[in-house]
């Protein structure tokens, strides 16, 4: 890493905390189409499946181009890589917001998951780059919490935003607060902020290595698993819990809740206990837990204590598995963290299929044993990858 100049140094401190409120708004606007589908597709004529594309495309857009992108830049200057992809989120929220039909918006959509995919990843490649490896797993998790907090706030503002002043507003409000972070951007990350140059030539050497590969695949079995019930989650509460409105937000509220928890959580257990052994206890957790789902119905505080503990662990996955596999090729470390980060995409894409499918043969009852099968499958990912790669 080239060393910026006094005058440009800014404390470890204020860098992850503006890269962490960056990492909010991506997540913001990556997130909140979850709450406000319903008069999205009023307003625009679609059935809810069609309208559902707008997370899709966004979930695709982001898992093909993010480490192309990533590569391609990995020579410019951080803060101008940061606020380009910043940048290109913002104007893609406005175009959303503007769009005239469902055509503008799937493209607004693809747009901004392209500008998300460059900014996350490279705003976890500059905190990892410039904190000490003692410290590292816990400065990720510091990070990635915007992130994590997106996704306890961004469901239920989009969809209250949506239903109370239309969901177009709801996309000019990521744009709006999206302008405060590319001002501190701009101002507060140090100029001339380089770390090893990575290219495309990079993101095929590590593609070709099997052994990071199968490192990084663990996000994507890890996430996977616990995908198969969250994405029914709503529907599960309400069939086998009898669960309406209020019953469902304040099963969500909890499990947003132990996210957050969860997060800052995984960041301690790897600095104490190192990512893979943090990893093992994580995935057993899971494989313990998602099978209680399929014991519904069950005692009301029973239910949410099951919640906020498979919530908590799950969620405590994001930074001993960034910091593993960044122990494991540090001086790729931008592409890896994309490719973790198309992952995590690539995973709630197939969880949510394979939570389709369970249902459709064997019922929503069905979905806490498929998820613990889904998090065995991702222990033995973690013990070959051990065994592999140290």
């Amino acid at each position: 890493m080239n060393t910026p100049s006094d005058g440009d140094i800014t404390s470890e401190r204020s860098l992850i905390a503006i890269m962490s409120a960056t990492n909010f708004v991506i997540g913001m606007g990556a997130f909140m189409v979850i709450g406000m589908l319903p008069p999205l597709a009023a307003d625009l004529g679609l059935s809810v499946s069609l309208a559902g594309w707008v997370m899709t495309i966004y979930a695709i857009a982001y898992a093909v181009t993010s480490p192309l992108l990533v590569s391609a830049t990995g020579r410019v200057g951080r803060r101008k890589v940061l606020f380009a992809g910043l940048s290109i989120f913002a104007m893609a929220n406005l175009l959303a917001a503007l769009a005239p039909n469902e055509g503008v918006l799937f493209i607004a959509r693809a747009l901004a998951a392209v500008g998300a995919g460059i900014t996350t990843p490279v705003t976890a490649a500059v905190v990892a780059g410039v904190v000490a490896p003692q410290q590292r797993a816990r400065s990720l998790a510091s990070v990635m919490f915007g992130l994590t907090l997106a996704q306890v706030i961004g469901v239920p503002a989009g969809g209250f935003v949506a239903f109370t002043f239309g969901w177009r507003f709801a996309f000019l409000i990521v744009a709006i607060i999206a302008l405060p972070c590319l001002f501190l951007i701009w101002t507060r990350v140090p100029r001339g902020l380089h770390f090893q140059p990575v290219g495309l030539r990079d993101l095929g050497a590590v593609i070709a290595d099997g052994p990071i590969m199968l490192a990084i695949l663990v996000t994507a079995t890890f996430l996977g698993a616990i995908y198969v019930p969250l994405t029914f989650l709503a529907s599960l509460l309400e069939e086998v819990m009898g669960y309406g409105r209020n019953g469902i937000s304040g099963i969500l509220l909890c499990l947003g809740l132990a996210a957050v928890f969860g997060n800052l959580l995984g960041g301690w257990m790897a600095d104490r206990f190192g990512p893979t052994r943090t990893l093992l206890f994580l995935a057993l957790t899971q494989i313990v837990a998602m099978p209680l789902f399929s014991t519904l119905p069950m005692a009301g505080w029973l239910l949410f204590t099951l919640v906020f503990v498979w919530s908590t662990f799950g969620w405590s996955i994001t930074a001993p598995q960034q910091a593993r596999i960044i122990s494991l090729r540090p001086e790729r470390a931008p592409v890896v963290l994309s490719l973790n980060a198309a992952a995590i995409y690539i995973g709630a894409a197939l969880g949510s299929a394979i939570g389709g499918a369970v249902i459709a043969g064997h019922g929503l009852i069905a979905l806490g044993i498929a998820g613990g099968l889904g998090a065995a499958i991702a222990l033995a990912n973690i013990i070959l990858s051990a065994r592999i790669s140290g």
